[in-house]
């Protein structure tokens, strides 16, 4: 018996040896277009890096079922035709949370946007220019919708939804879950400026996040305005230097659009990137800071910090007014709230 019970603690001993002497797994990237844009994702994780396209490839085909509003087959586009009223769970989702951000600005993020998006140009539509705004704003309020029994109820049946804003950070806490689901505690998910990290990246510290310089057109990774060092955090970032045109009379046009007044929201702030626990949220928190303009983003902003957003805004200034490249970034103001102060490494 001495000799058997021997046996088997060496046994178990061994085993727990063999297990504690695996290499860790390695680091995979994936990259590649989802709703429409980019997206990426490093991740420590045992799974191939062509299963784990295949799996967010998978996510990108039930969004677009449920949510794109340039399928006219997704179930959005029959519901903004009049055609179902029926929702799925994520529609509900989505709605919930957007809603709970149009009642935090008091209607300055609006899901119902869809009628304004569309008569600027942002949705897929020649834009016009001098919309017939007084026929559009009828259609537009998040208090004209609301959810019974699954179902979608609206005071008009001409109102139309559009979750553009909320979206890409919708699919990325998405990505985030499939990831946690499959064991990875380490991980980048992004897409486009909306993004979640968790645990530590391939050096051992945590990720590094970059917000990048305003001006028209900045497509590069590499002009960026500062960098945050974070872990377990979702971020976005809203910004009305890349989707935009400028009129005959030289007004700019941008796709962040004043639910309240329908017109392009062009303020003095030019990009605003929020951290938070929550992907979805921190996109359509970005959205409405963007709306606000600068005085009132900085005030809502404030309000938040007892709830954990941190946010970083970069504001137009003489000297930077976004419109060229060759604009240094210390020539923009910014302001940061306190807490985000401290993981700003430059």
């Amino acid at each position: 018996m001495k000799f058997s019970a021997l046996c088997r603690r060496l046994l178990l001993a061994a085993t727990l040896c063999t297990a504690g002497c695996r290499p860790p797994a390695p680091y995979v990237t994936v990259e590649g277009t989802v709703l429409g844009t980019t997206f990426r994702v490093k991740a420590r994780t045992t799974l191939p890096a062509g299963e784990l396209y295949a799996e967010i490839m998978a996510l990108d085909a039930e969004l677009k079922r449920s949510m794109s509003i340039f399928d006219s087959c997704s179930l959005l586009s029959r519901i903004n035709r009049g055609r179902s009223d029926s929702l799925d769970s994520h529609l509900i989702y989505n709605i919930l949370a957007a809603d709970s951000v149009s009642r935090l600005s008091g209607g300055m993020y609006d899901i119902t946007v869809k009628p304004l998006v569309e008569a600027w140009g942002f949705a897929g539509r020649q834009g016009i220019e001098a919309p017939n705004l007084d026929s559009i704003l009828p259609l537009v309020g998040y208090r004209k919708i609301r959810i019974e029994d699954g179902r979608l109820v609206r005071e008009d049946p001409r109102i139309q939804l559009d979750f553009n804003s909320i979206g890409k950070g919708y699919m990325v806490d998405l990505i985030a879950r499939m990831l946690e689901s499959r064991g990875a505690e380490d991980y980048l998910a992004t897409i486009a400026g909306s993004g979640r990290c968790r645990g530590r990246n391939e050096r051992g510290g945590k990720w590094r996040i970059g917000i990048e310089t305003p001006y028209d057109n900045n497509f590069s990774d590499r002009d960026l305005q500062r960098i945050v060092e974070v872990t377990d955090l979702s971020y976005a970032t809203s910004g009305n230097y890349r989707r935009f045109y400028h009129t005959a009379d030289g007004r700019k046009i941008a796709h962040t659009i004043d639910p309240t007044t329908g017109r392009s929201a062009v303020t003095r702030l030019l990009s605003a990137t929020v951290f938070c626990d929550n992907a979805a949220r921190a996109d359509a928190l970005g959205t409405m800071f963007m709306s606000l303009g600068a005085e009132r983003a900085v005030e809502k902003a404030r309000e938040l910090e007892g709830e954990g957003v941190m946010v970083y805004f970069i504001f137009a200034t003489d000297k930077a007014d976004g419109r060229r490249a060759d604009e240094s970034p210390d020539d923009y103001e910014t302001w940061a709230s306190p807490a985000l102060e401290k993981l700003l490494k430059r």
